[in-house]
């Protein structure tokens, strides 16, 4: 789905106020819903440490490039993490470790076909069972994509990313608003937060964020390319969380865009809309470009026509988190 415009009306527009009050009443029972659901959940220990890269938010926040760069981290420690994903958008259930020659995004979903470049990913809709298979096949910890809101697996340590631009939107909870719980009760569960931010320069306002009274640690980072932008005319399109993210980005980086194209997040490409864009990237005379999570879910035989333009996440202060990374192996260790 892409977010509804009220989502996003932090100015108090009338129409966007009267909407969100219209459904503020479900967002209680929702978040009433999953309250009750984490209470009542007595988490599976899965005998090595989990952790946890989550957010509060529908929507992208860049949970899972920090999910790569922290399996990375984890690797050049000696750790040997594993990732694991719900798979969203994939038609396998798992608990299945995930093959990137042979799984496709519609099989295990995008992300973790992006996860198992950095690591060994496992899929599973059950987040215990992914783990214990995690265990079994070797792993010295787990760093799970998503899942601050599920309660069935205990959490060494919880990362909560937030984007520093759009923060929690208006405030209200779904379907009134971007939120899956209220951000109080979401950040007590945490153990750091991650703002996401433009680049390497912009700094977050912690106080509109309500981060600056937290005794937990706030980390800062960005997006950063992994290779230039290809030259000549582009034509970009994205079906991500926030893909404007992702147009901003090329041009700033000096990419020349004939066109942006949006589609929903996590949207199955098929055969009709690659026809629809490779025309209009002729009337262009442009290049097709996307984003490499985007990439993965195009059709096998177009991806050699379309450019995937990489980034990874980068850490304003990567000794912090290792430390936190240290500390959580070091308790396993211990315990």
């Amino acid at each position: 789905m892409r977010p509804p415009a009220f989502w996003n009306d932090k100015a108090g527009r009338s129409s966007g106020a009267i909407t969100r009050a219209l459904l503020s009443p479900l967002g209680w029972a929702y978040a009433a819903a999953a309250a009750s659901r984490i209470a009542r959940t007595t988490p599976t220990m899965a005998g090595i440490p989990v952790i946890c890269v989550g957010n509060l938010t529908l929507g992208g926040t860049g949970k899972t490039p920090v999910s790569a760069a922290l399996l990375a981290m984890l690797d050049d420690m000696g750790a040997k993490p594993f990732a694991l994903s719900r798979g969203w958008g994939g038609n396998l259930k798992g608990p299945i470790q995930v093959d990137a020659e042979r799984h496709t995004a519609d099989e295990v979903g995008d992300e973790p076909l992006l996860l198992a470049r950095s690591a060994p990913a496992i899929i599973s809709a059950d987040r215990p069972a992914g783990a214990e298979l995690a265990r079994k096949s070797g792993a010295g910890i787990v760093v799970m994509d998503d899942g601050h809101q599920n309660p069935t697996l205990y959490k060494d340590f919880s990362f909560v990313v937030v984007d520093g631009e759009t923060g929690w939107g208006p405030g209200t909870i779904f379907p009134a608003g971007p939120l899956r719980e209220p951000v109080a009760t979401g950040l007590a569960r945490a153990n750091a937060v991650i703002v996401m931010m433009p680049d390497g320069e912009a700094e977050p306002d912690l106080a509109r964020l309500k981060l600056d009274t937290l005794e937990i640690p706030v980390f800062r980072a960005w997006l950063a390319p992994t290779a230039p932008v290809p030259q000549g005319r582009l034509l970009a399109f994205a079906g991500i969380g926030r893909p404007q993210k992702f147009f901003d980005g090329l041009k700033a980086a000096g990419g020349d865009l004939a066109d942006a194209i949006q589609f929903p997040d996590h949207h199955r490409f098929t055969a009709a809309d690659l026809r629809r864009l490779a025309d209009l990237a002729q009337s262009w005379d442009a290049r097709l470009i996307t984003t490499t999570k985007d990439h993965v879910r195009l059709p096998a035989d177009m991806r050699a026509n379309v450019l995937d333009w990489p980034v990874q996440a980068v850490f304003a202060d990567t000794a912090r988190i290792r430390d936190c990374l240290q500390e959580v192996l070091s308790k396993a260790g211990s315990a």
